[in-house]
């Protein structure tokens, strides 16, 4: 694919849900900090949505919060999700533009931002899975 035809492909209506990665794994608000840590190092996440068992999305916990919670002396084992998670949490609709959803990571300086549908988490879009979409427009997947 020419630069010319990449250009074209990103300015084409493609929207947050064509490109979110799915299914997307959330702790619960008593997750332990450790188990978070695990979580996301097998998982290769940088990241995790805290969710109530409906989807509601209600924090977000980042490597870098664990770091502040063991500098600050905090356990662990015993430290919770809902006790270094980040409340306000900025998310895209699957409806939101690929535009829109660059712009917000850039504006914002993230790694990734949650996909919600009426409000639940359905998928997480991270820069890898924007340059992943970009470098690779012939490959398919089937799910």
């Amino acid at each position: 694919m020419t630069t010319e035809e990449t250009t074209l492909e990103y300015t084409a209506a493609k929207v947050a849900g064509d490109i979110m990665t799915r299914p997307v794994v959330a702790a619960s608000r008593t997750t332990t900090a450790r188990d978070l840590a695990i979580q996301m190092f097998l998982g290769g996440f940088s990241g995790m949505p805290v969710t109530e068992r409906d989807g509601q999305i209600i924090g977000l916990v980042t490597e870098f919060d664990i770091i502040r919670a063991v500098r600050a002396g905090r356990p662990l084992a015993t430290t919770v999700a809902e006790a270094i998670m980040t409340r306000d949490v900025i998310t895209v609709d699957v409806e939101t533009s690929l535009e829109e959803v660059v712009e917000i990571l850039e504006r914002e300086k993230f790694l990734r931002v949650p996909v919600t549908e009426r409000g639940r988490l359905v998928g997480v879009i991270s820069r890898p899975d924007i340059l992943r979409w970009l470098v690779e427009p012939n490959f398919m997947t089937f799910a």
